[in-house]
């Protein structure tokens, strides 16, 4: 992996971290947040893990509460990503959930 990355979730405040509801199976493997469903929390959970595995790695959430900023109204008309939108090293990555296994995949996919 890169030494440096960046991961940005793009959301709302009070969306859900993915489309599935919050069980005890925790597919997910994020412990912190559950069963809440939340964006933010489970954003938080995802940064503890991630940051605790990848020293270099930053982590930013982008909330579209008070707005969208364009250079995401770009990234939704060009590829229609589902919310919650994560991106990795500004390239989107096709989760579509707040997903410790999924997103780990695809830092390690896309940072090689």
């Amino acid at each position: 992996m890169a030494e440096t990355s960046e991961i940005e979730v793009i959301g709302f405040s009070e969306g859900s971290c993915g489309p599935f509801p919050c069980d005890d199976t925790r597919t997910c493997e994020l412990f912190a947040c559950a069963p809440s469903e939340n964006l933010v929390k489970a954003f938080e959970a995802l940064k503890t893990e991630l940051e605790s595995r990848y020293p270099g790695i930053t982590l930013k959430l982008t909330l579209l509460d008070d707005g969208v900023p364009e250079y995401v109204v770009k990234i939704i008309e060009e590829h229609h990503p589902l919310l919650p939108i994560v991106l990795i090293n500004g390239t989107v990555t096709p989760v579509g959930r707040i997903s410790l296994p999924l997103i780990t995949e695809q830092l390690e996919r896309l940072t090689r």
